[in-house]
């Protein structure tokens, strides 16, 4: 069995796997197996969290395994994930672990790795983790057990990190931000990057009790942002995920900047045009068109970061990202991290002395209707020839000004039709009838 989903370990606290002694067996698993990959003694695995309650009982479990496997362990508390991947390679770390279930309730929790290069973890590793929790938890010799010590300047690190991404002659002394946390990993650092880059900065959802993370607030939830952003009259709104891996900004009218219009900004109104960019099935067609008029190739990769970033990394590109403002700057970060992100918007804007809105003004999304057929039993549309027959008559029909996608969710009974067009009206019904198609042949 593996327990290692698309992007590490997730699930319900107190759940299998989200257990303590799950945790307990995986912290002495993982260090076992980084031992026999180690030239060092005893090697060290940077931590952190996000705010959940729950983290504070799966640190203590983590970093318990760790030791009894004779591993270091610096502790750098409630930090963004992206954070985590940078502090792993700053320490000279052999692996970082990050836990955190992201933008989920804090019911859920999560733990996922990081090499010591700050990427994801190989999956050849992930199944020597795998193997190794099969056996039994058993302690050689206590004369070899690692210890665990608190980084205390973790914060500052991340912030002098962050703010290095930001041209050293520029400044934001001219612009008042709305900065909202989701009451998650970066609640502290977050507001004082672009504070301590001269921004007037106002903080919402940064005050996390270890259950109000990401609830009605951060990048899944930016109605507050776009209120505050109006009452404040700030010139714009960056809203964090639970661990600050994505963003979502709002401009100074209160309208919604999602990835897609992120990676347009960065694609075509910066000082440097991209080699290219990698977007995923889910990238709007306008950011395709508008691609394609800049002259600045675009991939489409699988949904999921992972595949950003391995589409970005086989093309030799830095740039890439999704809608829900995963976005990848592989010139600053090793990882998607929102607040760097949000930082080369920032210098963009300041470069052309623009609003947010003036750098997106030509760029239009297309409506979009996703259709969900939840079903009895799972089956595959494709394989059906009526339904790919009716498939192609609608790509035919939407042909250079919108597209079809038909998909299998990867986690629940669910085939997603999604509709992209320039015409609404057109979309829906396009995305009810081939829906509908979906349920007839049901099997």
């Amino acid at each position: 069995m593996s327990y290692f989903g698309t992007d590490g370990i997730r699930g319900k606290f107190g759940e299998l796997p989200i257990t303590p002694d799950f945790a307990l067996k995986l912290g002495f698993a993982a260090g076992k197996v980084l031992k026999k990959h180690t030239k060092k003694n005893k090697p060290i695995v940077v931590l952190g969290k996000d705010t959940r309650l729950s983290g504070y009982i799966l640190e203590a479990a983590l970093q318990a395994g760790l030791n009894a496997a004779g591993v270091y362990v610096h502790l750098l508390g409630p930090l963004p994930t992206p954070a985590i991947a940078h502090l792993t390679r700053a320490l000279h770390a052999s692996l970082g672990i990050v836990i955190s279930a992201s933008h989920n309730p804090y019911f859920d929790n999560g733990i996922k790795f990081f090499s010591g290069e700050g990427k994801k973890l190989p999956d050849a590793l992930q199944e020597e983790i795998n193997q190794e929790l099969q056996q039994e938890l058993k302690i050689d010799d206590t004369a070899n057990l690692g210890k665990s010590v608190r980084v205390k300047d973790a914060n500052g690190r991340y912030i002098e990190f962050c703010k290095s991404t930001f041209p050293y002659h520029l400044d934001l002394n001219d612009l008042t931000i709305v900065v909202d946390c989701a009451n998650g990993a970066a609640y502290n650092v977050g507001p004082a990057v672009f504070r301590e880059l001269g921004a007037k900065v106002i903080a919402i959802h940064n005050e996390p009790n270890g259950l109000n993370i990401n609830e009605n607030c951060g990048s899944t939830h930016p109605e507050s942002l776009q209120k505050a952003v109006l009452e404040h009259q700030a010139d714009l709104g960056v809203a964090f995920d639970g661990d600050a891996d994505r963003v979502i900004l709002v401009d100074s009218q209160g309208k919604q900047i999602d990835g897609d219009h992120i990676l347009y900004i960065l694609a075509t109104q910066g000082s440097k045009k991209p080699a290219g960019i990698v977007g995923t099935l889910m990238s709007n067609m306008a950011l395709e068109l508008a691609l394609e008029k800049a002259q600045v190739p675009l991939l489409r990769a699988n949904v999921g970061d992972r595949y950003v970033l391995q589409g970005l990394e086989e093309n030799g590109w830095v740039i890439g990202g999704e809608p829900s403002g995963h976005i990848l700057t592989l010139d600053k970060s090793t990882t998607g991290d929102a607040i760097i992100a949000a930082l080369q918007v920032l210098t963009v804007m300041v470069e052309q002395n623009k609003a947010l809105h003036e750098l997106v003004a030509d760029f239009k999304l297309l409506p979009n209707v996703l259709e969900n057929v939840r079903l009895a039993n799972m089956f595959d549309p494709y394989t059906v020839p009526a339904l790919v027959e009716e498939f192609d008559r609608a790509t035919e029909q939407l042909k250079g000004r919108g597209r079809l996608l038909i998909r299998k969710s990867g986690t629940e009974p669910v085939i997603r039709v999604m509709v992209e067009g320039d015409d609404l009206a057109e979309v829906k019904a396009m995305a009810k009838d081939l829906a509908d198609a979906v349920r007839r042949h049901a099997v």
